[in-house]
């Protein structure tokens, strides 16, 4: 198995994923300064040019939350996804689309707009809509949170890769200030000694 990847960016999460699950992978980490993401061969793999990318044989690959719900069902026997057709597999889909379609969108247009863009392109405006939109997911994920370790329960899963990544990026950014129980659930995936590791550059 092979994961390109980038420090920092959304590759980080199937690099988190693969080191709970322990098995041997190769990590290429690309410069993307220096545009080695945009070469010939490597839009081979990824058309758009991105991180991540994975291969795993014949298969190659690119989304983080595809390939970590790749990754969770080629290694079933880590627990990391429900059995399907179970309601706690049915969740598990909720939270692994929520991650992409609902969390990230706000925490991107925040980031984008006081991180990402020239100072001079910076829309404050597009920032407070980012916040405010913020606010409401946080609300839904804070409901789902309480009385829970994990966002399925007591059992960690590929859900909390996607869903904790993206709250990771957004305490970064202090979006968690006076959200007690997404601060606290951020800080325990963030003490798990596999997050730490897929942090390192």
């Amino acid at each position: 198995m092979k994961l390109y990847h980038s420090p920092r960016s959304r590759s980080v999460r199937p690099r988190w994923l693969l080191e709970e699950i322990g098995a041997p992978y190769e990590l290429v980490t690309l410069d993307l300064t220096k545009a080695e993401h945009k070469t010939a061969d490597y839009l081979k793999i990824h058309p758009h040019g991105a991180v991540p990318a994975f291969v795993d044989g014949d298969a190659a690959l690119f989304e983080s939350a595809a390939i970590c719900m790749y990754l969770a069902d080629k290694f079933a026997d880590k627990h990391l996804a429900p059995p399907v057709g179970t309601p706690a597999r049915g969740l598990y889909y909720q939270w692994m689309v929520y991650s992409m379609a609902t969390l990230e969108p706000p925490v991107l247009q925040v980031f984008t707009n006081t991180v990402m863009l020239p100072e001079a392109q910076r829309s404050a405006a597009a920032a407070a809509d980012g916040r405010t939109k913020f606010v409401e997911v946080a609300r839904v994920l804070s409901q789902a949170l309480t009385g829970k370790t994990f966002l399925l329960g007591e059992h960690f899963s590929a859900a909390d890769v996607m869903i904790g990544s993206t709250l990771g990026w957004s305490h970064f950014m202090g979006l968690l200030n006076g959200q007690p129980v997404l601060e606290a659930y951020v800080k325990r995936l963030s003490e798990r000694p596999a997050y730490q590791r897929a942090q390192a550059d």
